[in-house]
C-alpha cells in the first residue's frame, strides 16, 4: 500500500463517532472538506487521550493570547454523525495537536500505526493534517468527551467495566454470576 500524506484544509466538519453496541463499538475519525472525505479507525482511549488534551491546548491558548476572540465548544449531536460510506483509509496509531497562530487555525494531525514490512515498499506511516477552526477542535473535543461516556457503566471504585451477567469479572471474585 502507497504511503498517504494528506492536508484536509480547509475542513468543513471534523468528528469523532462510534458504531456497534457498547463494549464492541468502533470508533471512528472524519473529517470533511470541499472535495474530500477523510475517514480513519481511532481506539476509544485516543478519543479520550484527545479529548482531555484539547481541553488543556485551548486553556493554555486562551491564557497565552487573551487578545484572541473566544472560541465555543458547542457542537449540535445531529451534525456529529459520519458520512457513509465508511471506507477508513488506515489505523490510527498516533494523534497530536497543533497550533498555527498567524492563521488561527489548529491542526490535529493522525499517524498511521507503523508496520514493519520490508515487502510493502510503504517507507514511513501515513499521515492526515486536519485544519480546523479552534472552535471546531473544541467541539470535537466536547463531543468526544460525550461519546466515551456512552459506553458501558463502570464500577465506580475501579472505573472498569460492569460486564454483563454470565461473564468473567473481578468484581465477582472469579465466579459467574447467572441471570
Amino acid at each position: 500500500m502507497a504511503r498517504i500524506d494528506i492536508d484536509l484544509n480547509p475542513v468543513t466538519l471534523l468528528t469523532v463517532d462510534a458504531i456497534g453496541k457498547p463494549g464492541e463499538r468502533i470508533f471512528y475519525l472524519q473529517g470533511k472538506g470541499p472535495n474530500q472525505t477523510v475517514t480513519l479507525l481511532v481506539e476509544k482511549f485516543q478519543v479520550q487521550t484527545l479529548a482531555l488534551a484539547i481541553e488543556n491546548l485551548m486553556s493554555e491558548i486562551r491564557e497565552k493570547n487573551p487578545e484572541l476572540l473566544d472560541a465555543s465548544p458547542n457542537y449540535r449531536e445531529d451534525e456529529m454523525t459520519l458520512e457513509p460510506p465508511l471506507d477508513p483509509l488506515f489505523r490510527v496509531g498516533e494523534l497530536s495537536l497543533g497550533y498555527d497562530t498567524e492563521r488561527d487555525l489548529m491542526v490535529l494531525i493522525a499517524k498511521e500505526i507503523e508496520v514493519d514490512d520490508p515487502e510493502s515498499g510503504q517507507e514511513g506511516a501515513s499521515v492526515v493534517r486536519f485544519w480546523v477552526t479552534r472552535s471546531q477542535l473544541w467541539a470535537l473535543g466536547r463531543w468526544g468527551i460525550e461519546l466515551a461516556s456512552r459506553g458501558r457503566p463502570v464500577w465506580p471504585s475501579t472505573g472498569e467495566p460492569i460486564l454483563p451477567p454470565g461473564e468473567f469479572s473481578p468484581k465477582n471474585n472469579g465466579h459467574k454470576t447467572t441471570p
